[in-house]
């Protein structure tokens, strides 16, 4: 079995269009990226392409908006919090990082 290092946070599929978001952990705290393929069987099984055709296109724009919800809403949960345990206001901290 593969360790969960080795596998996609999270995965949308939504016909054959499919996402993966990744999480790397970095100096700043965890970033995401995503991958979106499409899956295809061949005669030796599956496979996967990063090509589109026209009528895949709204699927992936889909699967995109998708991607960036799920990252947006579990990225909140990640962030860090005041001794409250209250996440610090977006514009409290930019105005903090240009202070220092």
């Amino acid at each position: 079995m593969a360790s969960s290092k080795n596998r996609p946070v999270h995965e949308i599929r939504l016909g054959r269009v499919k996402s993966a978001i990744w999480r790397n952990e970095t100096e700043q705290g965890p970033r995401y990226s995503v991958v979106i393929s499409r899956i295809f069987k061949t005669d030796d099984g599956w496979d996967s392409s990063s090509s589109f055709g026209r009528d895949e296109l709204p699927l992936v724009a889909k699967v995109a908006d998708m991607a960036h919800t799920w990252i947006f809403m579990n990225a909140d949960r990640e962030e860090p919090t005041d001794e409250r345990g209250k996440q610090p206001s977006k514009s409290r901290s930019r105005e903090q990082a240009r202070a220092s």
